[in-house]
């Protein structure tokens, strides 16, 4: 029996990467998940393979603050509570401030800040009553604002100061507020990134093999959750970045800025 055992736990953005290596792994410790996504057929998919697991699928789009209402009301009506929120979905987006389009960046923070705002809203009573966790998939980002992430960057900033004052306001309730911060990660993250009119790109020129897998990443989180930790960085390469910014932040303008252009262009 694991602590996880019988648990509600929920995972927003399942149906792959990050989200779906969470979901497997809660399903496997006993635990009683529940997931949403845009993508019905990825959604029944996951459902079909964990067949007889105790796993609700929701179709939802976190942007739509209607539909993260329904998506947590479902979860209560069928499981009785929420001991865990993970506020996992998220999009990425490649395109230089001056290229692109404001409904591009306004896409990008309806559903990395108010998706994860409306989930926590709707499931607040709930997780306080049980005195769970609420956790938040950030980024580097946002302690570092990446070149062509400006839209990205400035929703995870904007994630990691909520979660803090979150937590702050929480701090005596039994509910532990954790905010995880990967590094690049293996997921298809990149290829769904928006480009500068809103669109997926669909492809990405960065190199995954030396990346993070989403297994390994979620393993991270489950033992962080476990430990009631208040927040992660994951990856060397992300510890410096943050550790850089916060000490030497003139040298790591010039290092981002040297890891993002490639002969003078923004690599995708």
């Amino acid at each position: 029996m694991s602590l996880f055992t019988d648990k509600v736990v929920v995972v927003t953005g399942g149906s792959e990467g990050i989200g779906k290596a969470l979901v497997e792994s809660f399903l496997a410790m006993g635990a009683k998940v529940a997931t949403c996504g845009r993508n019905y057929d990825k959604l029944y998919q996951l459902q079909s393979i964990y067949a007889g697991k105790p796993l609700l699928i929701h179709t939802a789009d976190v942007s739509k603050q209607q539909e993260c209402k329904s998506f947590i009301e479902t979860i209560i009506k069928n499981f009785g509570h929420i001991d865990i929120l993970i506020n996992n979905a998220g999009i990425s987006m490649r395109a230089l401030f001056e290229d692109v389009e404001l409904d591009a960046l306004r896409k990008v923070m309806d559903v990395n800040f108010w998706g994860s705002v409306y989930c926590t809203k709707y499931a607040l009573q709930s997780i306080l009553s049980t005195k769970g966790t609420i956790v938040s998939i950030s980024s580097v980002a946002g302690f570092r604002g990446l070149p062509g992430r400006t839209g990205y960057s400035a929703s995870k900033f904007a994630l990691n100061g909520w979660m803090e004052s979150l937590r702050t306001e929480l701090l005596d309730s039994g509910v532990n507020v954790l905010w995880v911060s990967p590094g690049f990660t293996e997921s298809n993250i990149r290829k769904a990134a928006l480009d500068k009119s809103g669109k997926a790109t669909g492809e990405t020129t960065m190199n995954e093999k030396s990346m993070m897998t989403s297994e390994e990443c979620s393993q991270h989180i489950i033992k962080a959750i476990e430990k009631r930790k208040r927040t992660i960085v994951l990856s060397f390469q992300g510890k410096e970045t943050v550790f850089l910014n916060k000490f030497f932040p003139s040298l790591a303008d010039k290092l981002v800025r040297k890891f993002f252009f490639k002969n003078g262009e923004l690599i995708k």
